[in-house]
């Protein structure tokens, strides 16, 4: 079926070549995230039918290549491999993105494809090159990608994951997505060396792959430290671990000092890197701590990563412009430069970052009260969108670690859709394609 649409494409356009403009770049990755989770349900309906609707197989496949990693099946120790495979490959395509790959080989068929890199790739990316033909980046980006896959592969299985498990899940802890092959996730293996093994490559995973890119090429550890996304996403989310680790402790959730360090640090940076797995189920902690964690979904991962959120260069962009604010409060006349690392960041993109900013607590606010308003309770529905809008999968309720998206209705399954599709494309880049202006000539 994939095939034959393809066929069908080449045969009425395969005639034209040229130069995308921007707004070609702009449809075609809407158009990219929209329509292929349709054929990636293809594989979900032939086996689930007729249990399986199409809105609940569409939500698995935008999930899957959204790399959100929410679920609606259960059941999963009990799925063939080659399902539960299916849908940690979806994750780690979507990881760095299909467009990225398709930048690559455009170029053979006589297209341009840097209006598509631009569109589909956050933060940095945007504004550079790392190599001076965007083909180059593309297929560089790919091989660091697929070189610590293999890394994390056989990383897995060293640590005691058998083979299966381990190739499942080393797809989606690179795609920062989530799905496992059990319902328990990875409170099924109950083991600290492949918890270890996974937090250091969410790690890697939540971190800007042109960043992974330049220290390779330069063979240098030098970069990550020129980065101030990287310094940011590790102090702030470390300190969280620790924080979170005495906060349990303290209130008895566990009895060990070592014991609340685990489970802290496991799940902190499983939902600050948007990936979602859970060792435990953290609802059953006290409030703070699943919320807390629920905030550094919103921010913690680096731009150019596979993870979800504003990232943390906008973040810290965000912060600096509020001190900024302060200071002229105190100082009118004084001029106050927002850096970035050591750059100038000029009011156009600072601009561009506080409306951005606000569109993204305008999504979160009215899509939590369409989950509200369709009888959804408060926390479920807040936490769904957060979920969701984040790509991060588990929220907190009825949609939390130890059960799935299948409570909800219909409706509410595909508002959770959109929140996907609208996190994963950063917003603008699928509401300008339904703006009347992107349609004039």
């Amino acid at each position: 079926m994939t095939l034959a649409a393809g066929a069908l494409a080449h045969f009425f356009a395969g005639r034209h070549t040229g130069e995308l403009r921007v707004k070609d770049g702009f449809l075609i990755v809407v158009l990219t995230w929209t329509l292929l989770p349709a054929f990636g349900t293809i594989p979900l309906m032939a086996y689930f039918w007729p249990k399986l609707s199409f809105t609940d197989a569409y939500f698995e496949a935008v999930s899957g290549l959204t790399t959100t990693g929410a679920t609606v099946l259960e059941g999963l120790d009990n799925l063939p491999f080659s399902i539960n495979l299916w849908r940690a490959e979806l994750v780690w395509l979507g990881g760095m993105g299909l467009i990225v790959l398709a930048v690559a080989i455009l170029p053979l068929l006589g297209v341009g494809g840097r209006q598509m890199f631009k569109a589909e790739a956050p933060g940095p990316m945007k504004e550079s090159k790392l190599t001076p033909r965007m083909a180059e980046t593309a297929k560089g980006l790919w091989l660091i990608y697929g070189g610590i896959t293999v890394a994390c592969l056989l990383s897995l299985r060293w640590a005691g994951m058998p083979w299966d498990d381990a190739l499942i899940h080393t797809f989606t802890i690179m795609g920062l997505g989530g799905f496992s092959s059990h319902d328990a996730s990875f409170g099924f293996f109950d083991s600290v060396p492949i918890e270890l093994v996974t937090i250091f490559f969410m790690t890697l995973a939540g971190m800007n792959f042109a960043t992974h890119f330049l220290a390779w090429r330069g063979r240098s550890l030098a970069v990550y430290r020129h980065d101030p996304e990287v310094m940011w996403f590790l102090a702030v989310m470390y300190a969280s671990v620790a924080g979170v680790a005495v906060f349990l402790w303290w209130n008895g959730t566990y009895a060990e000092f070592l014991t609340a360090l685990r489970y802290a640090a496991f799940n902190v940076v499983s939902i600050a890197t948007t990936t979602g797995y859970a060792n435990t189920d953290y609802y059953q902690w006290p409030l703070f701590a699943p919320l807390w964690m629920l905030f550094l979904s919103s921010f913690a991962t680096c731009a150019g990563s596979t993870g979800g959120g504003i990232k943390m260069g906008r973040a810290i962009i965000l912060y600096k412009q509020v001190f900024r604010e302060l200071l002229r409060a105190m100082h009118p006349a004084a001029v106050h430069p927002i850096k970035f690392g050591t750059q100038a960041i000029p009011n156009s993109i600072v601009f561009a970052v506080l409306a951005f900013g606000f569109m993204y607590m305008v999504v979160l606010v009215s899509m939590t009260l369409v989950m509200s308003l369709s009888g959804l309770e408060i926390v479920t529905a807040f936490s769904a969108v957060v979920a969701c809008v984040n790509n991060t999968g588990p929220g907190l309720a009825q949609v939390g670690p130890a059960t799935t998206y299948a409570v909800l209705t219909d409706f509410q399954t595909w508002v959770c859709t959109v929140c996907m599709l609208l996190g994963r494309l950063e917003i603008f880049t699928l509401l300008v394609v339904f703006t009347p202006r992107f349609w004039r000539k």
